[in-house]
């Protein structure tokens, strides 16, 4: 299988015909072989019966239903699971994003030995709501991944098969694919201009600034776990260490300042009490914390999983 298109699908039943249409002929005039996965994110629409319908039609056409709205993240996680193609590429139902980038991305793929392409929609045709807190969260995405990408959140965008078999997406954090593929192992990470087409069928599914609250908190948690999910003490560690420095320093100089004022000087009428107070206690605590998380780690199913790309001389028998 060359080519694995992923799409996610909520009540897109107006696009679904066209959409499928368009892609097989694309991959039919550059002789590709190919699969659609349409996964069904829960639609109370007639998604599901066109879908349904459209593997009639075509056998390159796979579907996933959920039993309810789960979020694009598990959408895309379960078409990854599905996917067999060399190159899995994946778009919105909405015919936003144009099949006749799929050749490109995926010569850039096999070509250019990039480990995933993303796309970036330089001209798009959203409202001013929509476009400033994208341009904010992907420039301070890029700024705190240090990833050079434009458009985190477009939806089009390439992989190699091995990315998407090493990678778990979950919550609301498909739009940082790229960071989870960063962390992962998975450098080469390309960028392409795309098309990005007015939208013709329903209407937009997204938005508000609850997503965006989201995206920051999701951000948040990626460089964390990327960075210290197998050595939590390395984060909270340090941080003991500082306060617990500050709130030393501070109780020694009361110590002082008290030894050299017996009677007038009293220790709860100064500021610094309680900040050596507060930094000894928050000492402690992040101590504490960093131990919790490091039982929990030791503990965890995963603590020595790793990605391994290459083997020799070790095959099973």
């Amino acid at each position: 299988m060359e080519v694995s298109i992923v799409i996610p699908v909520y009540n897109e039943d107006e696009s679904l015909p066209e959409l499928c249409s368009w892609i097989e002929r694309v991959v039919h005039e550059h002789h590709l072989s190919y699969e659609v996965i349409l996964v069904d994110d829960g639609s109370t629409d007639r998604s599901w019966e066109v879908i349904t319908d459209l593997r009639h039609k075509n056998p390159n056409i796979k579907g996933i239903k959920f039993q309810r709205n789960y979020g694009k993240s598990a959408a895309l996680n379960e078409g990854f699971k599905a996917a067999h193609g060399d190159v899995v590429i994946t778009m919105d139902a909405d015919m936003q994003d144009s099949p006749d980038e799929i050749p490109e991305l995926r010569r850039m793929i096999l070509e250019d030995r990039f480990d995933m392409v993303s796309g970036w929609k330089q001209v798009r045709h959203d409202p001013i709501s929509k476009t400033l807190p994208s341009k904010f969260f992907n420039w301070t995405t890029s700024k705190v991944s240090n990833i050079p990408l434009h458009d985190f959140n477009c939806g089009l965008k390439a992989y190699r098969n091995k990315v998407v078999k090493s990678i778990e997406v979950y919550g609301e954090m498909h739009r940082y694919i790229p960071v989870i593929a960063k962390w992962s192992g998975f450098k080469k990470i390309g960028e392409k201009v795309v098309q990005h087409r007015a939208r013709k069928y329903g209407y937009t599914k997204f938005g508000g600034l609850g997503r965006g609250l989201k995206g920051f908190l999701d951000l948040a948690s990626i460089t964390f776990v990327g960075k210290y999910g197998k050595r939590p003490m390395h984060f909270f560690g340090p941080l003991g260490v500082l306060f617990g420095l500050i709130g030393a320093g501070e109780t020694v100089s009361l110590v002082v300042q008290k030894l050299e004022n017996m009677s007038s000087f009293t220790l709860t009428n100064k500021p610094s009490f309680y900040i050596a107070l507060t930094s000894v206690m928050l000492g402690t605590q992040l101590f504490l914390t960093g131990f919790v998380a490091e039982l929990i780690s030791r503990n965890s199913s995963s603590r020595n999983s790793y990605l391994i790309e290459q083997k020799l001389g070790l095959e099973n028998p």
